[in-house]
């Protein structure tokens, strides 16, 4: 008996492992795409494309505290920007996917470069849908060096003290 369950919690382990492997080699292109094209679609103002890439209940946080939209709410957003043909362009330089157990959901983080924030990390899911791989979250942050994070600490609390 024992054997026949050993045997069995290391199938089930083993064939995990296996699957989250294996999505993320068979996906990575797909994943590709879909971030690139969002990125691209922005840096167009291209607003049907750049929405598009993401699912119906995607949430975006921005690098601001107070940015954190629903997808209607993101729309708008951008809507404001893009029909005045303003768009934005960060650059992939660097991307990680990681695959889950669960086969229609990867994470992913990415370092990207802008000319105003400079260095940023893009966080977040996505989501195989009937429509195909769509962003579910994604998370906007500025990097800031360890070796000068206090002095980026303090001018926050700064920025705090005189507007709150």
């Amino acid at each position: 008996m024992f054997k026949i369950i050993f045997g069995f919690i290391f199938f089930s382990l083993f064939t995990q492992t296996v699957n989250a492997a294996t999505l993320t080699n068979t996906v990575q292109g797909e994943i590709d795409i879909v971030l690139d094209n969002f990125h691209q679609a922005a840096s167009e103002a291209n607003v049907e494309q750049y929405l598009g890439q993401l699912a119906q209940g995607a949430i975006f946080l921005g690098t601001d505290s107070s940015e954190r939209w629903n997808k209607t709410e993101f729309s708008e957003f951008v809507k404001s920007y893009f029909n005045e043909g303003k768009g934005w362009l960060y650059r992939p330089t660097e991307r990680n996917i990681t695959g889950t157990q669960a086969n229609h959901i990867v994470f992913f983080d990415e370092l990207l470069e802008n000319d105003n924030y400079g260095l940023c990390r893009g966080t977040g899911v996505l989501i195989n849908t009937p429509k195909g791989w769509k962003i579910l979250q994604y998370n906007l942050t500025i990097v800031v060096p360890n070796a000068v994070a206090q002095e980026v600490v303090e001018s926050i609390k700064e920025h705090r003290s005189i507007t709150q």
